[in-house]
């Protein structure tokens, strides 16, 4: 059949000559070129530090890695050998995806700002030639805690108040009021609050020792980095300041006294030993957390006690033995026994490794040897003495244990010797930093990045009349004590060197630092 002249097109071909289509079939065109280059040339967007978890803020000894975080997949060598920081602080690169970790050897030294600078870092897939590519530069500061210890004064109006000495600052203040006599005292973590003991100054001074349990303000506020794997908060001050000096009581002593304590590492526990004063027989362990009644906790009675990093269960003499209890008021049953040891100085900071004491029966010479026990259950014994050992405590990265302990001296008079040494924990050898005057009631600390020790060194008086508000433990009364400072030196290999003490000039007894 012939189709008529007038017949028309069909409707779709029509449809395709309308402008609105033409313009779309143009930029289609379009978009397909300027992709087509884009695949060919590749993307020339530099890379850039999306986030840095310790930018603006306050790190401290258990700070121990930093993160960047990039826009772009990165080269990591470009990364690791172009990333500066002033002043520098020898550390480990670690990977994941677009996620850079660094982790600190040692501990950032307190009092100090720094400064971490990025340039010449490129992308995975970008030419190392083609500077277009190079990563933006970054740079970010952040700064360590203050240097800074307390101590109880012994002399004039800061006799039995405790005093808070800030080296970065130059600055001292007494915390506590006049009222009362502190006997002993443990910072808080963030080391914005002290937890200490004390008794009324009246009630000391007619011999009556009754001791309450009560926090103080320091008047510190910690910009604390937020924990690896959590996202930044956005304020780097969780907490209002608070001025100096604020005391609230934590723990009366109506019912109960209130012997030793401890604070737990996140400072949201603390264990007391406490004896009901109606009935003697009643006396163990309390556990004291904030907005709850203090709690009995239900096992046998034991000596001394310690808190193990993970503020969940706890180490205590018992027995023949330590054992490892949890913090559970209702369901304390013993976790490990370890027969061997009768006390326990200290814990890694990462619960690793702790340091225990072992009281070796031997009437012809009795000694104690200090021993490193592990997690895992391995032991070994660092040092042996016919004296005392009264402190060890593990430097950061678990390579030196620092100790105070005493050799017996060969009088007829019985004296023990102190020294502070530090043994090395791989070969257990020991290097006695100092000697000390011979004195029993010798109070040390090491500083949380490692770089010193404060040790105090008392003056005693037999006579009734000398007025000291603090007894050593032979009774005799203390009428002044001066404070010194011993630097941490080590060699290319990590091994401390003996230096000199730098006498302080501070008046007080039992330095502690600042966490």
């Amino acid at each position: 059949m012939v189709k008529s002249p007038t017949s028309k097109p069909p409707a779709p071909l029509k449809r395709l000559t309308q402008p609105l289509d033409r313009t779309a079939i143009l930029l289609m065109l379009v978009l397909s070129i300027v992709i087509s280059l884009l695949l060919l040339k590749g993307d020339r967007t530099a890379a850039r530090v999306r986030d840095f978890s310790w930018q603006d803020r306050q790190v401290g000894a258990e700070d121990t890695a930093f993160i960047l975080a990039f826009s772009r997949p990165m080269d990591h060598a470009s990364v690791e050998n172009n990333l500066r920081i002033e002043p520098p602080l020898p550390g480990k690169f670690s990977w994941a995806g677009r996620r850079m970790a660094y982790t600190l050897e040692t501990p950032a030294p307190y009092g100090k700002t720094f400064e971490l600078t990025l340039t010449g870092a490129r992308d995975r897939f970008s030419s190392a030639d083609d500077p277009r590519t190079q990563m933006r530069p970054f740079t970010g500061q952040f700064r360590s805690r203050n240097r800074a210890f307390v101590y109880l004064g012994v002399e004039g109006q800061e006799a039995g108040r405790l005093v808070l000495q800030n080296l970065t600052q130059q600055e001292k203040r007494i915390l506590t009021p006049e009222t009362l006599v502190v006997m002993d005292f443990e910072p808080y973590p963030e080391g914005d609050r002290i937890l200490f003991s004390a008794t009324e100054r009246a009630a000391q001074n007619q011999g009556i020792l009754d001791q309450q349990l009560y926090t103080v303000t320091t008047g510190i506020s910690v910009a604390a980095p937020p924990l690896l794997g959590v996202p930044s908060s956005p304020s780097p001050v969780s907490k209002p300041d608070q001025p100096p000096g604020v005391v609230e009581l934590v723990l009366d002593s109506r019912e109960y006294q209130n012997l030793k304590f401890d604070l737990s590492p996140d400072g949201k526990t603390i264990a007391v030993q406490r004896v009901n004063r109606q009935n003697p027989a009643d006396f163990g362990l309390w556990l004291v957390r904030s907005g709850q009644p203090p709690q009995q906790v239900n096992t046998d009675p034991g000596g001394d006690f310690l808190i193990a990093p993970d503020s969940q269960s706890i180490a205590m003499s018992q027995g023949q033995g330590m054992a490892i209890l949890p913090l559970d008021p209702q369901h304390a049953e013993t976790l490990d026994f370890l027969p061997k040891y009768g006390v326990i100085l200290s814990f890694a900071r990462d619960g690793s490794a702790a340091a225990m004491v072992k009281f070796n029966s031997n009437p012809q010479k009795p000694t104690r040897s200090l021993f490193l026990v592990t997690n895992q259950g391995n032991e070994k014994e660092l040092l042996t003495t016919d004296g005392s050992i009264l402190f060890a405590e593990f430097d950061a990265a678990k390579r030196n244990l620092y100790c105070l302990y005493t050799k017996r001296l060969d009088t007829e008079e019985y004296l023990e010797e102190p020294y502070l040494a530090a043994i090395a924990l791989e070969t257990t050898k020991v290097l006695d930093l100092l000697r000390l005057p011979i004195q029993r009631d010798i109070q040390v600390s090491l500083a949380p990045d490692n770089l010193g020790i404060l040790f105090d060194q008392t003056v005693t008086s037999s006579e009734q009349t000398s007025g000291g508000l603090f007894r050593s433990s032979d009774g005799k009364a203390i009428t002044s004590s001066q404070l010194w400072f011993l630097p941490i030196l080590q060699d290319a290999q990590g091994v401390p060197q003996p230096t000199e003490p730098e006498a302080l000039g501070i008046k007080g007894i039992q330095p502690r630092w600042l966490p």
